[in-house]
């Protein structure tokens, strides 16, 4: 008999996505209205890019990154920790799930990523290598 409570897929289920975005706007909207009892962390422009939820749901993953470069984005990091208590009853009462998630919060290096990966398609070796890849086709 196979356990089939969670998925045994390569990646999160439906379920897990949309409880993760469901959150993602969740603190989003509670992050851009300031409605922490914390002045710095309200002073902070903060952008939650994702968010990844385990296959219980009890563990969600904030990636977060400052806007424009405002602060550190390990002050905003260190700022949302300190605020995590406030931040999962505001979840919780936004949302309808069985447990509030426990909250951690990584930095968002999708831009970084962006940037990697712009450098590499500029690089002339790689554009003579999809010239010749057009050329074939």
């Amino acid at each position: 008999m196979s356990n089939k409570r969670f998925s045994t897929g390569s990646g999160p289920s439906q379920r897990q996505l949309r409880v993760g975005e469901l959150i993602r706007r969740t603190l989003s909207d509670v992050l851009n209205r300031a409605e922490i009892h914390d002045p710095e962390l309200n002073a902070m422009s903060i952008t939650v890019g994702e968010v990844s939820c385990s296959p219980d749901l009890k563990v969600a993953t904030v990636y977060v990154m400052p806007l424009m470069g405002s602060v550190p984005v390990q002050d905003a990091i260190t700022a949302l920790a300190r605020n995590k208590a406030e931040l999962r009853h505001r979840i919780s009462r936004e949302l309808t799930l069985k447990y509030a998630p426990d909250l951690r919060f990584r930095p968002d290096e999708t831009f970084d990523r962006l940037d990697e990966t712009r450098r590499l398609f500029s690089d002339p070796a790689v554009q003579r290598d999809l010239d010749a890849a057009d050329e074939e086709e």
